[in-house]
């Protein structure tokens, strides 16, 4: 009789598959879904933001002081606009210097080509001079040839006479080639305080240009945002002082998870549905960094873009990774999170009690998982929270 029972109860036992941990919960708590086979859209639903299409940031091109603050966070700006102004006592000094060292440039230059006239003046007032000699000279000695042959005066005056004209015709040599020497050290000189001037105001004008960058100026027509300049404050080169947002064009960023980085690329598109109007958008720009599980995406709009966009606006977005196929599936749910794909359970014929079993899941959007082994069309799975019973082999649904 005892043996009887006994093997009753293994017999039960190994029918009802009760070995192993369990766990009981009502029905009603729980989310089944049919395996079955459908057309999967291969999209992921992202919550995105609208942010400027395009942004200009403010920085200092030179490091100063906060002298000026013209204009408030939040204000629509224009281009060249005014916005910040810096002041900069050294690059004050180093600008007024360097107008100090082109005026003393300027004066050296202008005494130099004043030299250089007077020392033409000079040599042409010599050259003169020979020449008059010179002349004197050749008509003297054609007189005193005449004379000469007719024993008129002594050859010893003629021969001085001769000597005297070969003087001046050296003296004027010797007096051109110093003029040309002099004048080829002189237009040197001038060509190099000319270079010497062109490199100073070259240098007034870039330190004056940096005198202007002091002067912070909208880059283009926008709304400034993220202001970051108080009267006082010291701000170093290269400081970012704010930045400038296009009004009338924007973008989309979104932050994905991870899981799907390797399948998100460059010009995939995104739809979505705004005030009973739908958009489309695609992938442009995709930061492959990973922070917190995700990465980012930028999407710009295919025209016509939505109207009234605010920056920071959310947008539910389906992000289209492939085209859809036909697949077997099973519902999407909270089970995913918690397994990975890896197992689920598996609801007997009956429906009293769910068993866990090993499957292989591929492609999921936010509405179904497809079922790549593992499972068979019409079966059920429990597609709510495993978090109470994920460590126990089987669920008795009461």
């Amino acid at each position: 009789m005892v043996i009887g029972l006994v093997l009753l109860a293994i017999g039960t036992w190994a029918l009802l598959g009760i070995g192993g941990k369990s766990y009981r919960i009502p029905a009603d708590r729980l989310s089944l879904g049919t395996v079955h086979r459908a057309p999967l859209e291969d999209f992921i639903a992202v919550r995105a933001t609208a942010a400027p299409l395009t942004t200009h940031y403010l920085t200092a091109g030179e490091g100063g002081s906060v002298e000026r603050v013209l204009a408030e966070d939040g204000a629509r700006v224009a281009a060249g606009q005014p916005l910040i102004i810096l002041v900069n006592p050294a690059l004050q000094l180093q600008v007024a210097s360097r107008e100090a060292d082109v005026a003393n440039q300027i004066n050296a230059l202008e005494n130099t080509r004043l030299q250089l006239e007077d020392a033409r003046f000079k040599y042409e007032h010599d050259l003169l001079d020979i020449e008059h000699q010179i002349a004197t000279l050749e008509s003297n000695l054609a007189r005193d040839k005449i004379l000469l042959d007719g024993n008129a005066i002594a050859p010893s005056t003629y021969k001085q006479e001769e000597a005297e004209y070969a003087y001046e015709l050296k003296l004027r040599q010797a007096t051109l080639a110093s003029r040309d020497a002099q004048q080829a050290v002189r237009a040197r000189e001038l060509s190099q305080l000319r270079e010497t001037l062109a490199r100073l105001n070259e240098s007034i004008a870039s330190a004056k240009a940096s005198l202007d960058g002091l002067t912070i100026r909208a880059p283009t027509d926008g709304q400034l945002t993220a202001l970051d300049a108080e009267v006082g404050q010291s701000k170093a080169q290269g400081a970012v002082l704010g930045q400038v947002d296009s009004l009338e064009s924007f973008k989309i960023t979104a932050q994905v998870d991870e899981f799907y980085l390797g399948r998100v690329t460059l010009g995939q598109l995104a739809r979505f549905t705004l005030d009973d109007h739908n958009y489309a958008a695609r992938v442009t720009k995709i930061y492959p960094q990973v922070m917190n599980g995700s990465f980012k995406v930028d999407l710009q709009f295919y025209d016509p873009g939505p109207r009234g966009i605010h920056t920071g606006q959310a947008l539910d977005i389906r992000l289209e990774l492939g085209t859809a196929s036909r697949a077997l599936t099973v519902p999407n749910g909270p089970f995913y999170q918690e397994t990975g794909g890896r197992w689920v359970f598996v609801v007997s014929a009956d429906g009293t009690r769910a068993t866990r079993r090993n499957v292989h899941l591929g492609r999921r959007n936010p509405e179904s998982v497809e079922v790549l082994g593992g499972l068979n069309p019409g079966e059920k799975v429990i597609v709510s929270s495993y978090e109470a019973y994920r460590k126990v082999d089987r669920v008795i649904i009461q």
